[in-house]
């Protein structure tokens, strides 16, 4: 399988090493294994050398070789609204985009993680398909890119022969991905290799008065949300906004994906999840806390929007402490 790590000025350097470290360990224990599985690795671009976000240079062969099978695309190394937005107006990020349709057109799987599923979804091969994207700036790429249906919970998404990956080191389950494709056994020595447990949602990760947006009819929503986990109701929210309740909906609709219910119970989980982490609370003491009767509803509840159960979640919370 022949895979071209597609490189742009300013990549997150540690998105492209977990990317490369990745295949080179599965490339390693196929050797040493006498499997037929190895993957054939170009890092390319379009530009004969790429700046990353720290300040490294490095050497690039060019994107125009043979179609590769495979392209990855690392993030760029943006953490903001504003410099997402102002990296999809560069030269280089066009010129990538041109490319990766025509690879597409070709045949060539697409893939990408964390911030470069923004520069999937401008070159337009993403639209009217899936993806998710880095959890913080899911409003921005909702904004951004209304025709495609976002789904941020999820660690990786398959739509149309394109694949996207979640936040920063998605990157690695991205490339586990991938090597999965040519041999499923190969791809769990490697992980056992990197010591990496699979993550199918990035749910338990999220924080979410870090998403960014620039609304502020739903930044008021938050703030006054996050006040009343206890006695929540979507009438008294409307009224704290200035707003219908049909409007409030539609706007977190638009801005967040979300119901202001369901965005509640985020917050719900939210502080769950720090109680859980640093207090010998009771999981009833915390469900009372949060806004719930009994603890049964906030087990079942933690356990959908995580995928943890109460011991692990305090467990891994332990296990840094140590």
């Amino acid at each position: 399988m022949r895979v071209s790590v597609l490189v742009l000025d300013g990549v997150f350097d540690s998105g492209l090493s977990v990317v490369l470290d990745t295949f080179a360990t599965a490339n390693d224990l196929a050797e040493e294994a006498r499997r037929s599985s190895r993957l054939d690795v170009t890092v390319c671009g379009l530009r004969r050398t790429a700046t990353t976000q720290q300040g490294l240079k490095i050497s690039l062969a060019p994107a125009g070789g043979p179609r590769p099978d495979v392209v990855v695309v690392p993030a760029l190394g943006c953490k903001t609204r504003d410099t997402v937005l102002a990296a999809l107006d560069r030269s280089d990020v066009t010129d990538a985009c041109d490319l990766l349709r025509a690879w597409r057109r070709a045949g060539t799987r697409v893939t990408g993680a964390c911030t470069a599923t923004f520069v999937l979804a401008l070159s337009g091969i993403l639209d009217g398909g899936r993806a998710t994207t880095t959890w913080w700036l899911s409003p921005v790429f909702r904004e951004r890119f209304p025709s495609v249906t976002l789904d941020e919970s999820r660690m990786l998404v398959e739509s149309s022969r394109v694949v996207t990956a979640g936040a920063a080191l998605a990157h690695v389950d991205l490339a586990l991905w991938l090597v999965r494709q040519r041999s499923p056994a190969l791809a769990h020595a490697t992980a056992r290799y990197l010591v990496f447990d699979a993550r199918p949602s990035q749910a338990a990760y999220a924080m979410p008065d870090h998403l960014a947006h620039a609304d502020p009819m739903v930044e008021r929503f938050e703030q006054w949300a996050r006040r009343h986990l206890t006695d929540f109701s979507l009438e008294a929210a409307a009224r704290h906004v200035g707003a219908s309740e049909r409007t409030l909906e539609r706007r977190l609709r638009v801005v967040l994906g979300k119901t202001p219910l369901s965005y509640v119970q985020d917050l719900r989980v939210e502080t769950a999840v720090f109680r859980l982490r640093t207090t010998k609370d009771t999981i009833e003491e915390i469900a009372t806390l949060v806004g719930y009767s009994d603890g049964v509803t906030l087990r079942t509840l933690l356990r959908k929007k995580t995928g943890r159960g109460i011991r692990d979640l305090r467990a891994a919370a332990r296990a840094v402490q140590a």
